[in-house]
């Protein structure tokens, strides 16, 4: 038993490594994404994005289409259409209200999700002290705020949820990343029109499309996989809860890339969301 609770807890703390990793790849992707906005809008950066995605991971996954039933390609399906959802809601969002206030409603919804499916009073502390940091956190972009960004946003914090769920039971049903690749297979078929319409022959600038590719991998294939691979070892309540590390890890990457500067009121933020998640991690392996 002991040995069997030693690589229960190394399996812990590799997956929680592994989300740690997707959020900081995740953040630092979407502040590259900020500067592609003006070559190709967001809806055609979120097209970008997605399509060099699904390449990406449909030729390194090269998945299996056959042996599997009605269910496994509706939740295949299901799936990608929250990614499609939830990238095209959220840069509409961060194109009308500033990327804290975003940030901070769209962790609504994993947030809720994190408290409704714990059975533990303790997960519902964490997650009001997460709650506190994001709103702290984002409390500078509440002026004035845009309420179709608002909505967006709200939305994109639904999916966000959705994707949690979806994202775990399609890596039960399909092995490795298979499901993922053609779960971002069916979100660029999605998102392929909408982007041509917006964006244009923008789409074809060869500058526009490597900074995309960059913004692809950074922002989808490699927080995607990770977060995949993490879920198959973490419940769904303590992965939500970690992701109130993503607010921070945005204003970290918006420092470094877009060069907005935190104060102290933002700091202190940044260790709530930090103490919450930790607390989480924590209360989980005790159980």
């Amino acid at each position: 038993m002991g040995d069997k609770g030693a690589a229960r807890a190394r399996g812990r703390l590799v997956s929680v490594g592994l989300v740690i990793g997707g959020i900081v790849s995740l953040q630092f992707g979407s502040s590259v994404a900020v500067l592609l906005f003006p070559r190709a809008g967001a809806l055609g950066v979120v097209t970008l994005r997605l399509v060099v995605a699904a390449l990406v991971l449909l030729v390194a996954c090269r998945p299996k289409v056959r042996g599997y039933g009605r269910a496994d390609w509706a939740t295949v399906v299901a799936f990608g259409v929250a990614l499609a959802g939830m990238n095209s809601l959220f840069y509409q969002a961060i194109d009308r209200i500033p990327l804290g206030a975003a940030v901070t409603l769209e962790f609504l919804g994993p947030l809720i999700l994190s408290v409704a499916t714990s059975r533990r009073l303790l997960s519902v502390v964490w997650a009001a002290l997460a709650l506190g940091g994001v709103v702290l956190l984002g409390r500078a972009g509440f002026d004035g705020l845009n309420f179709v960004g608002a909505g967006c946003a709200l939305a994109a914090g639904g999916l966000w949820a959705a994707y949690i769920l979806l994202s775990a039971r399609t890596g039960q049903r399909f092995p490795q990343a298979d499901g993922l690749a053609l779960a971002m297979t069916v979100a660029a078929v999605l998102s392929l029109p909408l982007g041509v319409l917006s964006a244009g022959t923008a789409l074809l600038n060869p500058v526009t499309v490597g900074l995309g590719a960059a913004v692809a991998l950074m922002s989808s294939v490699l927080p995607y996989t990770l977060e995949l691979l993490a879920l198959r070892k973490l419940p769904a309540s303590g992965f939500a809860v970690m992701m109130s590390l993503e607010p921070a890890a945005a204003a970290t990457a918006g420092f470094l890339v877009l060069g907005q500067a935190l104060g102290w009121v933002e700091l202190v933020a940044i260790g709530l969301v930090v103490v919450a998640s930790a607390g989480a991690v924590l209360s989980g392996s005790r159980r």
